[in-house]
């Protein structure tokens, strides 16, 4: 039994007999050899999950639901950091791939509950190629009590002294908000949630929307 798939996880188990027929020959064709779909966040009946596919072009993403029934295997951002294969990537160079060997530790050592997202943690998950060298770094960072403002400009700071882009989001019970934006002076920031976008003064008291 799979825990229930959280907005960034990857899934496998969707398989191109499992599309409608309207699916672009691409998406198909981008489901063979156990290839992964990201969950992404939107609205789905019970026993279904919102996924998206990748393909080989950058443009090339099409949004689509799976049966949880489905689900073959599931890995979070969260055990994609755990695993730490980006230690054995054969391109260190890379500065996302600096940038996490950086970071890893710090955030290991503040207890954090991160995880790597994006192209980068698509192919760390898989070890199909995705990600180039000049990836951003994106990272999620499971916060389920309010992280305080103070606190978040503390962590952007830690990520300003690294060498690289970083796209840091903060996952609420409700939704996710980018870091950056959380430790602005804005009083109010928008909160990604599975019924579309929304603006709010805090991100863990979902009641308080603006009007």
């Amino acid at each position: 039994m799979h825990p229930t798939p959280r907005p960034h996880d990857l899934l496998w188990g969707l398989l191109p007999e499992h599309l409608p027929q309207e699916t672009p020959a691409w998406a198909r064709a981008a489901l063979g050899g156990h290839v992964p779909v990201v969950v992404r966040r939107a609205p789905a009946e019970s026993g279904w999950v919102a996924v998206g596919i990748r393909g080989v072009a950058r443009e090339q993403r099409h949004a689509t639901w799976m049966r949880v029934s489905e689900i073959s295997r599931l890995v979070s951002p969260q055990a994609v950091a755990r695993a730490g294969r980006w230690r054995s990537h054969a391109q260190p160079h890379w500065p996302a791939l600096r940038v996490l060997s950086q970071l890893a530790p710090r955030f290991d050592a503040l207890g954090l509950a991160w995880g790597v997202t994006g192209s980068l943690g698509f192919e760390l998950a898989s070890g199909i190629s995705a990600a180039h060298p000049d990836s951003d770094l994106d990272l999620s960072l499971r916060a389920a009590q309010q992280l305080s403002r103070d606190s978040a400009r503390a962590l952007c700071a830690m990520l300003d002294e690294a060498p690289g882009r970083i796209d840091l989001q903060l996952e609420t019970p409700y939704g996710a908000v980018a870091l950056r934006e959380w430790a602005s002076e804005a009083p109010r920031v928008l909160l990604k949630t599975q019924n579309g976008p929304l603006l709010v003064r805090d991100p863990w008291q979902l009641q308080q929307v603006a009007a």
